[in-house]
């Protein structure tokens, strides 16, 4: 199984959309796909139909057991979404608990790492949806994870957040045996305002070797492909959203095998 982790430390940037898209499409492609949410908001939970305000059992219950995962559990948190080659392990709003309980607790970084595993034979992929803000979930999503995709919104406040999150991975990094490999992913472009124009010329001068060349529009048919509960391949394969989807999974493929051909 391969794990990538979607994130960025500033809200409304597309991670979502750009976990859900990935996810569609390598289904699409006859992949096996889990979706991890791992944000107390659960908009991913909310994307496929579940409430996280109500569900029962939830990725918050992998983290009651002092860091340890029952053998079985996160199989048995899975739950169907609206492809069949997709299963869910849902959020709920007790994740925002953690980082109160979390102090004193050892071994809570590797959680998702742990129950991964478990899962490592039944499913080709893994995708995390993170929160957007440095804590204990956002540092099991890196932990856990073997590529990063960093959506960034084509605005000028966004460039920012793409700095504190850089920052944050060069600490992860620190205590990985290997560092963790990256895109960023340009989002919410619309080439008729000036900001998405300048801030993308920002992006690629700034990052020139992480930065995928490429871009995600605005597209309309993501948010309706959202109302309807199903990934944006399923609702509208040729959307230019999901043709610039297409492209982003091309280029995270080639990278994925670029380490193996080295």
């Amino acid at each position: 199984m391969r794990v990538w982790a979607v994130a960025n430390q500033k809200g409304g940037v597309g991670k979502t959309t750009s976990s859900i898209a990935l996810a569609g499409l390598l289904a699409e492609a006859g992949k096996r796909v889990v979706v991890v949410d791992l944000d107390p908001h659960g908009s991913m939970t909310s994307y496929f139909g579940y409430d996280p305000d109500s569900l029962e059992h939830s990725s918050y219950d992998l983290f009651l057991h002092k860091g340890s995962v029952p053998q079985g559990l996160p199989g048995q948190l899975l739950l169907p979404t609206s492809h069949e080659s997709i299963s869910l392990l849902p959020s709920s709003t007790a994740l925002a608990t953690l980082e109160r309980q979390s102090p004193g607790q050892s071994g809570l970084g590797l959680v998702i790492a742990k129950s991964l595993a478990q899962l490592w034979q039944d499913f080709d992929y893994a995708v995390i949806d993170s929160p957007p803000l440095l804590g204990v979930l956002m540092v099991n999503a890196l932990a856990a994870s073997q590529q990063l995709v960093i959506p960034v919104q084509t605005e000028h406040l966004a460039v920012k957040g793409l700095e504190r999150m850089v920052n944050t991975l060069a600490m992860i990094n620190r205590s990985r045996k290997q560092a963790l490999p990256f895109s960023i992913v340009p989002t919410l472009f619309d080439r008729r305002t000036q900001a998405s124009l300048s801030t993308l010329r920002v992006l690629r001068d700034k990052y020139p070797e992480e930065i995928w060349q490429g871009y995600i529009p605005v597209d309309t048919r993501l948010r309706d492909a959202s109302r309807a509960g199903v990934t944006p391949s399923q609702f509208d394969g040729k959307s230019r959203g999901v043709l610039a989807y297409r492209a982003l999974l091309k280029h995270l493929l080639a990278a994925q095998l670029a380490p193996a051909v080295a």
